[in-house]
């Protein structure tokens, strides 16, 4: 009898230990679930490690991975393909093969979230298919392409600048006989695109950005009536739009990538919040000339897009872009003196506000000074006094001109052709 009862209180003993541990497992899966779903992880995977936390007392510990919606569902775990050729449900998440491992050069996954959305594009090629084999076109096929999610903010971003862009207009543009003829090229150049790597893309533009710069962004690969591309709403829900052009390869659309990217990264960590607070108490001229120091940036990712001082910032460009390149670089001492003179009439007070942007805006050019002289000081900084530092005055662009000053006198003592100088007057401006 005695024994009976030993069995029944350690039976007792056993059933209440089991009810502790499944509710502590049902509220930490609870709280996992919660962190993962605000990570972005698909549902399925939520569900795979809950059960294992309920199952074996700790979550599945899942490598980072980087996240592309885009139509591709993969028969093998890297492989991006799409089986059933069929985009016409919201596109369903998975991992690319060179995201599965993406704790990339110690960069964790809390630091990237990119996402590819091609729902405009698919929609545009859909109905040029019809087109192709004479096909009615329905209310229906202009929805998916009017209601996608690339078309709303391309339109939205037209919008905000003012620019004519209205669905008769867009509507005529994807009728005309010339999109038709380039409709198999633009399906092609998609399916390449599909294949890029995010992940390396991601990696490059973290390697020249702060420790706790961010990348959160969907890319729009778009096909539409302007050839640019560029990013939009970069302080709410960062796009990258990409026209999506026949005559880019893969490796040309990462690289523009990643530079993309960098911006993304860099509008995210810099500048810092002190930096920031100082900058806003200095007069008004210092500060419109920082502004425009900032356009340097596009060097900055030229450089960070490449993968590093000794890549050629157009080694997979056409042999026409390398070579403008190469002639623009031999006009680097013109150019900056060209843009020290500028930024000293806006010290001095000498431009009103629509002379002075003007001014500003024309550096752009196809690549201008702000591409061209940015990349060879980010480079020459590098080259001098290592990667660190530049990082460290392109988000405290305080000192960018003073730290290329200091790295320029340094290879002049050496160089025959030495390298133009920013005037005193700017860098005490700045001091």
């Amino acid at each position: 009898k005695e024994f009976e009862i030993m069995k029944f209180r350690r039976l007792l003993i056993f059933c209440a230990a089991a009810v502790i541990v499944v509710a502590g497992g049902v509220c930490n899966a609870q709280g996992q679930r919660e962190r993962l779903q605000n990570r972005g992880f698909d549902q399925r995977v939520i569900h795979a490690t809950r059960l294992c936390r309920l199952m074996c007392g700790s979550a599945l510990r899942l490598r980072p991975a980087f996240v592309m919606d885009s139509g591709l569902r993969p028969k093998k775990m890297g492989i991006a393909q799409n089986s059933d050729r069929s985009f016409a449900r919201r596109p369903k998440a998975f991992r690319t093969s060179d995201g599965i491992a993406a704790n990339v050069l110690g960069k964790t996954q809390n630091q990237i979230n990119v996402t590819l959305v091609t729902d405009e594009a698919d929609a545009v090629l859909q109905i040029l298919g019809k087109r192709k084999e004479n096909r009615a076109l329905s209310d229906a096929d202009w929805q998916r392409l009017l209601s996608s999610e690339g078309y709303v903010r391309l339109k939205r971003r037209e919008a905000s600048l003012q620019r004519s862009f209205t669905d008769e207009e867009f509507k005529s543009f994807v009728l005309s006989d010339k999109l038709l003829r380039e409709a198999g090229a633009l399906a092609r150049t998609l399916e390449t695109w599909r294949k890029a790597s995010v992940a390396d893309a991601a990696r490059r533009a973290l390697d020249y950005l702060p420790k706790d710069a961010l990348i959160r962004a969907k890319i729009y690969p778009v096909i539409k009536p302007r050839e640019n591309s560029f990013v939009f709403e970069v302080n709410t829900d960062p796009a990258i739009f990409l026209y999506l052009d026949p005559a880019r390869t893969k490796a040309q659309f990462e690289n523009t990538l990643a530079h993309e990217l960098h911006h993304i990264g860099y509008g995210s960590s810099c500048p810092g919040r002190k930096v920031e607070a100082e900058i806003a108490s200095w007069p008004q001229n210092v500060r419109d000339t920082l502004r425009f120091i900032g356009a340097f940036g596009e060097g900055f990712a030229m450089l960070a897009a490449a993968g590093g001082p000794d890549v050629h910032p157009h080694r997979f460009s056409s042999a026409e872009d390398r070579a403008r390149w190469d002639r623009d670089m031999g006009n680097f001492n013109n150019d900056l003196k060209q843009v020290d003179s500028f930024f000293r009439d806006i010290l001095e007070g000498r431009l009103k506000d629509d002379e002075r942007d003007k001014r500003g805006f024309s550096f752009f050019g196809v690549q201008g000074p702000w591409y061209t002289v940015g990349w060879r000081m980010a480079v020459l900084i590098e080259k001098t006094f290592g990667r660190k530092q530049l990082i460290d005055c392109m988000c405290d662009q305080r000192k960018l001109l003073a730290t290329y000053n200091e790295a320029a006198r340094k290879h002049n003592s050496k160089a025959a052709e030495p390298l133009a100088l920013w005037s005193t007057e700017l860098i005490d401006a700045f001091r």
